[in-house]
């Protein structure tokens, strides 16, 4: 399926529908499985059965089951997460973050970004449950010298799956004026698209088939408040933004040309752990890394 096809099916689709798995794949073709989340905020456990807008939804349990599921049938499959891991339920007011890391960590993630709530215990909280994550973090626009955070939180990372080389980097939102200044203390930010273009610049030189970019920073505003879709708007050698902060259930992966007029599609699942996104990638004999499908798989 080439992207124009793709984009023609995909609008016909809805968030929470399960799309089949393609099955007419080359001889020459490999297969990645990108699994992501976002601002699942502390939801442990599933929405009452009596709640009005997701009765019974959610949860994480089921989607460990789920994600369990596709790692059985898929050999190159990674699972990211774009921020707003903390706040939202007793459990994060008892335990501080603990239980949703070791959660994680059992779900075998492989890289998150940092979300503006993951600082509502302020950088000594955050840096407190690091060692229950199993994952790391990725953040390229936040300075970390001169707190606790300096050295356990790295801008970019390089991973092979397969014949893939993925690039992914995080990217956060402006802290100053969202979380106290007492909590995040030190950290200093960067403008965002000057460091994702530096970032995706430097992945995509060392041969990276994929650039992947978790992004904390909103989906789109009004204003001209910096948003994944002005991000993608104005990059370079990025192919794919996960978002957050927004609580955005997207349809489909939006489609962006960036400033070269090429493809940059954007995606993000929601809040709450009510859905895990799926984007396939598909790998064919030019060395190349091709968006051929996507999916949501509501948690229910």
């Amino acid at each position: 399926m080439n992207r124009r096809d793709f984009i023609k099916k995909a609008g016909l689709l809805t968030a929470g529908l399960s799309v089949s798995p393609i099955t007419s794949w080359g001889m020459n073709k490999e297969r990645l499985v990108i699994l992501h989340t976002n601002d699942w905020h502390s939801h442990i456990h599933p929405f009452s059965l009596n709640h009005k807008k997701y009765p019974g939804m959610g949860g994480a349990s089921r989607r460990a089951s789920i994600i369990k599921e596709i790692r059985s049938k898929y050999k190159n499959v990674l699972l990211l997460d774009s921020g707003d891991i903390f706040q939202g339920t007793p459990y994060f007011n008892q335990y501080g973050g603990e239980l949703e890391f070791k959660l994680m960590s059992e779900m075998d993630y492989d890289f998150a970004t940092l979300g503006n709530h993951d600082f509502d215990l302020g950088i000594e909280g955050l840096h407190k449950q690091l060692p229950h994550a199993s994952f790391k973090f990725l953040c390229a626009n936040y300075d970390f010298k001169n707190t606790l955070l300096d050295g356990h939180i790295d801008p970019y990372t390089i991973i092979k799956k397969g014949k893939f080389k993925v690039g992914i980097f995080g990217i956060g939102i402006e802290l100053n004026g969202l979380v106290p200044t007492e909590l995040y203390g030190n950290i200093i930010y960067h403008n965002p698209i000057n460091r994702a273009n530096q970032i995706a610049k430097k992945l995509k030189s060392v041969g990276c088939h994929l650039v992947v970019c978790l992004s904390h920073l909103g989906y789109n505003y009004k204003s001209d408040k910096v948003s994944d879709v002005i991000l993608a708007k104005n990059s370079e050698n990025i192919d794919l933004i996960l978002g957050g902060h927004t609580h955005t259930f997207l349809k489909a992966p939006h489609k962006i040309r960036n400033q070269i007029n090429e493809t940059v599609f954007i995606n993000q699942t929601g809040w709450a752990g009510l859905n895990l996104g799926r984007i396939d990638y598909e790998h064919n004999s030019n060395d190349m890394a091709h968006l051929n499908n996507y999916s949501y798989k509501k948690i229910s």
